[in-house]
C-alpha cells in the first residue's frame, strides 16, 4: 500500500493522466467508479477503462496496455484484476507505464512487474481481510490515498474540502454482496453501512438504476444482488463492458436515465439468452435420458 500510494502522490503532483483498468462484473464496476469518484473531487485527470468481454476477454493484455499508453496515460490502476497479469504488465513497463494492481484474487508465488499490488490473498500476506472483495481493497487505498494527502496539506494547499468516502459505501457495498463474499468481519461493517448509504440514493447512477428497477422499498441485500447486480453485468454479459463503471461514476443525470434503461434492456435481452439457453440443455439431456451422469 505504501507504494501504491507514493506513486499515486507523485502522479497527483506531477498531473499526470491516470487510468482505471477495470473488470467488466459488478465489482471492477464499482471498484473503478469508487476511485474515479474520489479522483473527481481531487481534480484529478483520470479516466476508466473496462475491456470488451468478448474481443478483448478478461484482464489486462499487451495490446490494451499500449492503447492506454498512447491515450496519455503513465500511471494504470488496475482493479479486480492484474495478479496474473505477466505479459500485460511486462508490457506497460517496457513502454514506461507504471501499473499499480489492487485485486483480491489468489497470486502465485511469483507477481507481475508492476509499483505495487495490493491483494490480501497474495501469498506472502499476512492481512486477516482475505475475504474483501476488490472494491473493499479499492476504499481501502482510497483511504490511505485521502490520510496520506491530509498528511502533507494537500486539500488546504489546493483549498479543497476532503471528499467525504463514507458516500461512497454504497458501491462498497454493492460489490461486495453481488460478488459473494462472506459478510463477516469489515465486509458486514461495510455492507451495514452501505446500505444505509444506498437508501439515500445520493449517487446518482445508483438512484436512476433503482428508479428504473422500481425499487421502491429500501434497498436490501436481497436489491443488491438479485436485482441491481444483474442489471450492471448485463452490460458485459450482452451489451458494452464500461455501461455500469460510467453509470455508477456519472454526474449528469440525462446520460445516467440512458444508460439505466439500457442496462434494463439489457438484462431482460440477457434473461432471454438464459432461458433458451436452458432449454436446449434439457432437450439435450432428455435425448440422453439412459445416462446415468445426467438422471
Amino acid at each position: 500500500m505504501e507504494q501504491a500510494i507514493e506513486r499515486t502522490i507523485k502522479a497527483i503532483q506531477a498531473s499526470e493522466k491516470i487510468c482505471i483498468f477495470a473488470d467488466y462484473d459488478v465489482d471492477g464496476a464499482t471498484s473503478s467508479a469508487l476511485l474515479l469518484n474520489i479522483f473527481k473531487e481531487l481534480q484529478v485527470s483520470a479516466n476508466i477503462y473496462v475491456p470488451d468481454r468478448i474481443s478483448e476477454g478478461y484482464g489486462p493484455t499487451v495490446e490494451a496496455m499500449r492503447k492506454i499508453h498512447k491515450n496519455g496515460a503513465s500511471l494504470l490502476i488496475t482493479v479486480d484484476c492484474g495478479s496474473v497479469a505477466f505479459e500485460a504488465l511486462d508490457a506497460a513497463s517496457d513502454i514506461g507505464m507504471d501499473v499499480i494492481v489492487i485485486d483480491h484474487h489468489i497470486s502465485m508465488d511469483n507477481l507481475p512487474k508492476a509499483v505495487a499490488v495490493i491483494n490480501p490473498n497474495r501469498l506472502d500476506e499476512t492481512s486477516e481481510c482475505k475475504n474483501l472483495a476488490a472494491v473493499g481493497v479499492s476504499f481501502l487505498f482510497a483511504v490511505a490515498l485521502l490520510t496520506k494527502l491530509k498528511s502533507i496539506d494537500y486539500f488546504q494547499k489546493k483549498n479543497l474540502t476532503p471528499p467525504n468516502l463514507i458516500k461512497q459505501l454504497d458501491l462498497v457495498a454493492l460489490g461486495t454482496v453481488c460478488d459473494v463474499m462472506q459478510l463477516t468481519g469489515l465486509n458486514r461493517a461495510f455492507v451495514k453501512q452501505g446500505l444505509k448509504v444506498a437508501r439515500s440514493r445520493g449517487n446518482i447512477g445508483y438512484k436512476t438504476l433503482c428508479d428504473i428497477a422500481n425499487i421502491q422499498e429500501a434497498i436490501n441485500c436481497y436489491h443488491l444482488g438479485f436485482v441491481l447486480g444483474p442489471r450492471i453485468n448485463a452490460g458485459g454479459r450482452v451489451g458494452k463492458s464500461s455501461l455500469g463503471a460510467t453509470l455508477l461514476s456519472t454526474n449528469s443525470e440525462l446520460e445516467a436515465h440512458e444508460i439505466a434503461t439500457e442496462l434494463d434492456r439489457h438484462n431482460e435481452e440477457r434473461k432471454v439468452i438464459e432461458f433458451t439457453m436452458i432449454e436446449e440443455a434439457n432437450a439435450m439431456a432428455e435425448a440422453q435420458k439412459d445416462n446415468p451422469m445426467l438422471f
